[in-house]
């Protein structure tokens, strides 16, 4: 079984990490594959949405696999195979936990999120996990930077003053904890963790997909800038929507009291 499985139903692919003898923990196989997966997804037409999970009840992704990353890394030892050798090339600019999948993304978290795995969830657009669950970032306890986007991204979506407990003490908080702090959308049992997430996925992949990826994009792009500026950009996204055919579609289907047939056009 390869480190990462992508599954296409209909509109909606699902990504799973796939090492749950290592806690889905990353090595250079899983980050490559990972961003291969992303990138099948964002140049996919007929892809309107994404879930990732992990295999396995006990993790999410535990984070890097340093067994497998630090001697190369550092230096001691020099890549033996293709999937290592892809790695050293992305790795610089933030590997996978930075690479936008380009379509909505629904992080359906199974169990644990630390470092590594915190931050793919930070890079999804909604989330929901099981009640057991722990999330953290706790790099600075061993000495090192969370450059997966922590830093960056953790401040913008939870309350500045949570962000940098969670920082700077390396802590680890509970599902509940992070609902309440509003890193999650739902917490829910390990039962009926995929079909909440396929039922988000569902309800975003029937809307117009040119809107929704317009509609992500925009936020993304607009994020802590100033508002006049933000607005000049939203109404650049706004423009380009409403100059498409699917633009057409919608109304005329909710005038004619009928589902539209959106085309992505």
């Amino acid at each position: 079984m390869a480190a990462v499985e992508i599954e296409i139903r209909e509109s909606i692919a699902i990504v799973t990490l796939n090492r749950p003898e290592r806690l889905n923990a990353m090595d250079p196989e899983m980050a490559v594959r990972l961003i291969d997966a992303y990138e099948q997804i964002r140049s996919s037409d007929d892809v309107r949405v994404a879930v990732m999970t992990g295999a396995g009840d006990r993790a999410f992704c535990a984070g890097g696999d340093l067994d497998a990353t630090i001697p190369l890394m550092t230096g001691a030892r020099a890549p033996a195979t293709e999937w290592e050798r892809r790695w050293l090339e992305v790795r610089g600019s933030g590997g996978p936990f930075k690479t936008d999948v380009g379509k909505p993304l629904i992080s359906a978290v199974n169990g644990h999120a630390i470092a590594g795995g915190m931050e793919l969830v930070m890079n999804s657009d909604i989330r929901i996990a099981v009640p057991e669950a722990k999330f953290g970032i706790p790099e600075v306890k061993v000495g090192l930077f969370p450059g997966g986007g922590s830093s960056v991204r953790l401040p913008n979506q939870i309350p500045y003053a949570r962000a940098l407990e969670l920082l700077l003490t390396g802590d680890t908080i509970t599902a509940a904890q992070a609902l309440e702090y509003g890193f999650l959308n739902y917490v829910v049992p390990a039962s009926g963790l995929m079909e909440k997430a396929l039922e988000i996925a569902t309800r975003i992949a029937a809307n117009g997909p040119l809107a929704v990826r317009a509609v992500r994009d925009s936020v993304r792009a607009c994020r802590g800038l100033p508002e006049a500026e933000a607005l000049a950009i939203e109404a650049e996204f706004s423009a380009r929507v409403h100059r498409t055919e699917d633009a057409v579609e919608g109304p005329r289907a909710f005038l004619e009291k009928r589902s539209p047939v959106f085309k992505g056009r």
